[in-house]
């Protein structure tokens, strides 16, 4: 059994910085795309940054200069650095992964971990 565990959320002042970090555990054969989302209350998951294998990212660009993402495929681990963080960089955030296992690749999610920036 595969899970996705995040870790690192908490509570921040605006203007402060977090870093997310999330690993794959279980049987794992390889890991492909790895990516953040997050969602707020009354809203729909949205992407935040995504990574892939070889290292090539993607911000989606209110985040770009502010968010950074990175992987280590060794240790099948990704992370999100967030600095400068706003009041509206607040919810819950998931990460993803696209995981070939002993069983058919899939995507996986995490159970998500909570950001709370205050102004």
């Amino acid at each position: 059994q595969v899970q996705l565990v995040e870790s690192g959320g908490g509570l921040v002042q605006a203007g402060g910085s977090l870093r997310l970090s999330c690993v794959a555990s279980g049987i794992v054969f390889s890991i492909n795309d790895m990516g953040w989302y997050r969602q707020v209350p009354g809203k729909q998951r949205e992407l935040v940054a995504g990574i892939r294998r070889d290292g090539t990212t993607n911000v989606e660009y209110p985040l770009k200069g502010r968010f950074t993402i990175s992987r280590d495929n060794a240790k099948n681990e990704v992370y999100l650095q967030m600095n400068s963080l706003k009041p509206e960089d607040t919810g819950t955030y998931y990460c993803n992964a696209d995981i070939q296992t002993n069983a058919p690749r899939r995507i996986y999610w995490g159970q998500g971990t909570q950001v709370t920036v205050s102004s």
